[in-house]
């Protein structure tokens, strides 16, 4: 397959694979969009964060003009702040070598595809634009989830169901109350829908499943029956961190309660792939790695990377910046596996890859399933659920206290 063959499954899958390296890009509205036909994300609503193109030298700065001397002395007070790294950071900084190589390969193939990197601002800038979200007026879902009130809040779902073939493009909606929390909210496959709480609107895609809880509910969401366990298991927790508390960007939960989390429980009797999100954290990847993963069933996980990329190509940050990396790993591992040690055709992961994409608002991360089909087992289609999610998918369960957050209607248009 050539570049421009790629560039056309990108613009109809959403994925640009690229070619002699073990990495593809995404685009995450492309990903996101197939679970909507009335409605259409919006890509500057998605892609609201502004990552400016790389500049040489560092700091961006006028062109034809010296730094200042003040910035000068500011780096000199930074450079004179240096030290040694204690003997948890030298093992980190380890890691981050070990894994450099792929990634400097990884995004040298995509700044070697020149197609793509011309196709990359259009695509980020859509060919529509939306206000900026006004984040004062949004719902509070983690507040209202610890209010008195929350068990008596409801949502009003709006459906439209076709008439019939002689009434060809005509529609009869119908509406429905639902109890917004501690409940499974369900919709139908034939088409998505609208909720509407407290004024604002949010769109539901079809086949969507959500349940809007904090941690004392999650066994809830334990199948009656294990047959209709899940097949992919995405967990992206709120982990502990002072920099997420400092900015107060949503709250944080003690990493030891992720114990407690039914992941063997949640997964299909056939196999299910479970995939991680983690920080560059060193001490929380001992935990993970020690405690947690063996504690959900879960045996050798293979790494992958999100490698985080601006409109024209380049990282978002230095690569080799110790507290603030341009990447984030996932680790991947396989629960009850039984089709591998059958001799199935379902493909088993084997070694790191690296997935790229232009990153969207803060701690928001590219949807999975599809770059991950051929590793996932069980029956198809799978069967996929994410934990601690903040947003839906159609075919998805989603648990957390904010399952709708970018639900929003202002992240959409109509079609």
């Amino acid at each position: 397959m050539d570049a421009s063959d790629e560039l056309r499954s990108l613009e109809a899958t959403g994925i640009y694979r690229l070619a002699g390296s073990r990495a593809a890009f995404v685009d995450p509205v492309r990903l996101l969009g197939e679970s909507y036909r009335r409605f259409r994300l919006v890509p500057s609503a998605y892609y609201s964060r502004s990552f400016g193109p790389s500049r040489q030298g560092g700091e961006a700065q006028a062109e034809g003009t010296a730094p200042s001397p003040d910035r000068k002395k500011r780096k000199r007070k930074r450079q004179t702040k240096a030290r040694e790294l204690n003997a948890v950071e030298r093992i980190a900084e380890a890691r981050h070598q070990e894994a450099r190589p792929l990634l400097i390969s990884a995004h040298n193939s995509l700044l070697d595809a020149k197609y793509l990197l011309e196709y990359l601002p259009g695509m980020i800038k859509g060919d529509e634009c939306r206000p900026e979200l006004e984040t004062s007026s949004e719902n509070n879902f983690v507040e209202l989830g610890g209010s008195w009130r929350a068990p008596f809040y409801e949502m009003t779902i709006c459906f439209q169901k076709p008439l019939g073939q002689d009434e060809a493009g005509t529609c009869d909606v119908q509406k429905r109350s639902s109890p917004l929390f501690n409940r499974v909210v369900r919709v139908e496959e034939n088409g998505e829908a609208e909720g509407e709480f407290q004024g604002r609107l949010y769109v539901l895609p079809k086949g969507s499943c959500f349940m809007m809880t904090d941690f004392t509910h999650v066994r809830d969401l334990i199948p009656d029956n294990p047959n209709t366990g899940y097949n992919l298991i995405v967990i992206d927790p709120p982990w502990e961190n002072g920099c997420v508390r400092q900015k107060e960007a949503y709250p944080t939960l003690p990493n030891r309660n992720l114990l407690y989390l039914p992941v063997q429980e949640l997964a299909h009797p056939a196999g299910a792939l479970v995939v991680l999100w983690i920080t560059n954290r060193e001490k929380l990847r001992r935990f993970v790695e020690e405690e947690l993963l063996p504690s959900w069933g879960v045996k050798d996980p293979t790494e992958f990377y999100w490698l985080k990329v601006k409109s024209d190509g380049s990282l978002i940050g230095d690569l080799d910046l110790f507290h603030h990396r341009p990447y984030e790993c996932l680790l991947l591992g396989y629960i009850n596996n039984r089709e591998a040690e059958s001799g199935s055709k379902f493909k088993v992961l084997q070694g790191s890859q690296v997935i790229m994409s232009v990153p969207g608002a803060h701690s928001r991360k590219p949807p999975l399933q599809k770059i991950l089909s051929e590793y996932i087992p069980g029956p198809k289609p799978p069967r996929c659920i994410e934990l601690f999610a903040r947003e839906l998918g159609s075919g998805w369960t989603s648990w957390g206290n904010e399952p709708l957050h970018f639900q929003d209607s202002a992240y959409f248009s109509k079609k």
